[in-house]
């Protein structure tokens, strides 16, 4: 398959590199702008917890909103979320407000949860045999952020009188194009929704091995990935590293998340996604382990490049499984059950990380790593075996 000659694929692409160039830029800094704002230290990534709420609270209606009238529609208005957020979050900045930069990370959060559903219009713009590449080549085009994020936002931080202003928008700016770049998408038509009860296609999803397999899967390696990440920039702080050097282990940390892509998805089409998802979460416990033998540069900048591989492959290898888990008629469920999942916990690691780093510390959250990460790869060790076939609708 040549992704390259798929214009679905071509624009998800886009977007996706877009996208995770205004995440990266809030990633890398708005703990730091948190901990100067916040009215406490613990308080310091409440703002990127916010940002995961508004994409726990988006993701189910988004998804019912895209089984009703199409990709494109869901699409857009994220990245119209993702204009405001941006703006609103530069105000808050400007204003030295952390309420009104906790306030833009909401839609910021909507913005994401539109972009995690990237990946599965990738699947359905391919045949069966290349969802694995298709689902990859459209998470990969996080690489791109990740080699000139760091640039423009080293460019727009001191843009402004007011620093780290001009950081946000520059997201805003961003999710503009973004917004272009989708306004062009055609999918295909969505499948009729099943009739069944949200609540009763739930039950019907969550009895399938298959499908909580899928779930578990993403749901830890994304989750993992948040805490540490967010973790990251405030422990490097803690151990007197400064700002560049927070930017530049997240730009490693986003190389290890996307560069893997290429290789993760035609590894889900030939290995299958268990075996693919196993080695993942095992990319995690190796990632823990290096974080908690050095808290210099070189230990953060690995153990986080080592993060983003393991989580890669989690989320290429989650995905595909649960493509395969549900009917086209279930899709908008299944899809929309999987975010709310991943969103979560996500949540939930998010508000945690800023407590956790200052008040038990970096070590104790990779040890907390490893035990999650560990239920992951006995999952994975207990439903490994052929593939399981495709659902059909009935």
């Amino acid at each position: 398959m040549n992704p390259l000659s798929n214009p679905i694929l071509g624009r998800l692409f886009i977007a996706q590199a877009l996208f995770w160039t205004s995440a990266m830029t809030g990633i890398t800094l708005t703990a730091l702008i948190g901990l100067q704002l916040a009215p406490s230290n613990a308080l310091a990534t409440l703002p990127m917890a916010l940002l995961v709420v508004g994409n726990l609270l988006a993701v189910r209606p988004l998804s019912q909103l895209m089984q009703r009238h199409g990709r494109r529609s869901g699409f857009l208005l994220g990245a119209t979320a993702g204009i405001a957020g941006g703006l609103i979050s530069a105000w808050g900045v400007w204003l030295g407000d952390f309420m009104l930069l906790c306030l833009g990370a909401l839609p910021l959060g909507l913005y994401q949860a539109s972009a995690n559903y990237y990946r599965f219009a990738a699947l359905e713009a391919v045949d069966d045999a290349h969802k694995g590449q298709a689902t990859a080549w459209v998470i990969g085009g996080g690489l791109c952020a990740a080699l000139i994020a760091p640039t423009l936002g080293d460019l727009s931080r001191n843009a402004l009188a007011v620093p780290f202003t001009g950081a946000y928008v520059l997201i805003a700016g961003v999710a503009f194009f973004a917004l272009l770049t989708l306004s062009g998408l055609r999918t295909t038509p969505a499948p009729v929704a099943s009739t069944a009860s949200p609540a009763g296609t739930t039950r019907t999803l969550l009895a399938r091995p298959i499908v909580r397999t899928a779930i578990l899967t993403t749901a830890v390696g994304h989750g993992l990935m948040i805490l540490v990440m967010n973790a990251t920039p405030l422990a490097m702080s803690f151990c007197g590293l400064g700002v560049v050097d927070s930017t530049r282990v997240i730009q490693w940390h986003l190389i290890g998340m996307f560069l893997p892509a290429f290789i993760a998805g035609p590894l889900v089409d030939r290995l299958g996604s268990h075996r693919v998802g196993l080695i993942g979460a095992l990319m995690l416990l190796v990632s823990a382990a290096v974080a908690l033998v050095s808290q210099q540069m070189a230990g953060f900048l690995i153990s986080s490049c080592l993060l983003g591989i393991g989580w890669n492959l989690m989320l290429v290898a989650g995905t595909t499984l649960l493509g395969s888990g549900h009917a086209p008629s279930e899709r908008a469920s299944a899809q929309g059950l999987m975010e709310l999942c991943n969103g979560s916990v996500a949540a939930t690691m998010s508000l945690a990380s800023g407590a956790l780093i200052t008040g038990i510390g970096w070590n104790a959250v990779n040890i907390g790593m490893t035990l999650l990460a560990g239920i992951a790869v006995a999952t994975l060790l207990l439903r490994r075996g052929p593939a399981a076939s495709r659902v059909r609708a009935p």
